[in-house]
């Protein structure tokens, strides 16, 4: 990517890196797993051409970030994540009172949590693949996910420490993340014990990712492992632990939803009803649309760049547009 500026900057204990171009209104992209800051090339390219500062960072644990201790997962809380966040925005846009968000996958997550915590970072979230989805005081999140998808599924497989990367190792580094970035069944994600992608790991990568694309992101992973990300998801306890105070708490910021109907996270239990029916509303009641794209897998941003591109900038200029209107109404 030319005209692609890194940078590293020292935040909440941590040594965070953040990729970076264009001038103008800051826009920040978070990423989710097995990806990093580039991930968003496509989108940041595109909005640094119209007038934006793209601002893409690798997460704790994730890519050429260091510093966080990966023994614990507890040092991966949406809590310290967020905190990560706000504290690269205080110190590279202190100016801006408020950012533009962009979040897939585990971005989306830290993203909805970015929006909960704090609400006066953010102007708007165009948020891809993983809906908003409100504490349930009464059940812990593995429990439940143990209970409806079983031992196999993939969230439960990654909690035991060390297994899962042992596989993955055996596998090599290139041929796990062929398997994520080729999975686009609209059906809940299975890693038998032993085997996680079945008797025949090796697959084509479809047609939207290069051999070096690949190369790129299995080189941050050879790099860095699989643990800090993975840790990630054995913190989900712990951050439901740590958030009882925003138990029926709404999202008070502009978003703009859009999935794949070949989405995994698409077709989980009651998802549907949720998004279409008015559910996702209640909770998110700035929420300016839902959006399915057909056809369209996972790694939306991905395999459809130009039309995600399109969709994030018509967001950010509407949102733009109104607040300018609010504010002119002021005066």
């Amino acid at each position: 990517m030319e005209g692609v500026e890194h940078k590293t900057v020292s935040v909440n204990g941590i040594n965070m890196h953040y990729a970076e171009i264009g001038q103008g209104p800051l826009v920040l992209f978070i990423h989710g797993f097995p990806e990093c800051w580039y991930s968003f090339r496509h989108q940041m390219s595109f909005m640094a051409k119209h007038g934006y500062r793209a601002v893409a960072p690798d997460l704790r644990g994730y890519g050429d970030t260091t510093g966080v201790p990966k023994d614990d997962p507890s040092n991966f809380t949406t809590l310290s994540i967020v905190g990560d966040v706000v504290e690269l925005l205080n110190s590279i846009a202190p100016q801006e009172e408020k950012v533009f968000v962009v979040g897939h996958d585990w971005g989306a997550v830290v993203s909805w949590a970015l929006c909960l915590y704090r609400p006066d970072k953010v102007k708007g979230f165009f948020c891809m693949s993983v809906p908003f989805n409100p504490r349930n005081p009464m059940k812990k999140p593995l429990e439940t996910l143990r209970a409806v998808y079983g031992d196999d599924y993939y969230v439960v497989r990654f909690q035991e420490a060390g297994v899962i990367e042992g596989e993955f190792e055996e596998m090599g580094v290139k041929n796990v993340l062929k398997n994520f970035f080729t999975y686009r069944e609209p059906a809940p994600l299975y890693l038998k014990k032993g085997k996680p992608f079945g008797d025949n790991p090796q697959v084509e990568l479809p047609c939207w990712l290069s051999e070096e694309q690949l190369h790129f992101y299995a080189t941050k992973y050879e790099q860095t492992g699989f643990t800090g990300p993975l840790n990630f998801y054995r913190a989900i306890d712990r951050n439901w632990e740590l958030t009882g105070a925003w138990t029926g708490a709404k999202i008070q910021v502009p978003v703009k939803f859009i999935v794949g109907d070949l989405d995994l996270t698409y077709d989980a239990p009651g998802i549907k009803d949720y998004l279409h029916k008015g559910g996702f509303k209640k909770q998110v009641p700035l929420l300016e649309e839902v959006v399915v794209l057909q056809g369209v897998g996972h790694f939306i941003h991905e395999e459809k760049p130009k039309e995600i591109n399109d969709h994030i900038y018509n967001f950010i200029r509407k949102i733009s547009s109104s607040n300018q209107s609010n504010f002119c109404a002021i005066l």
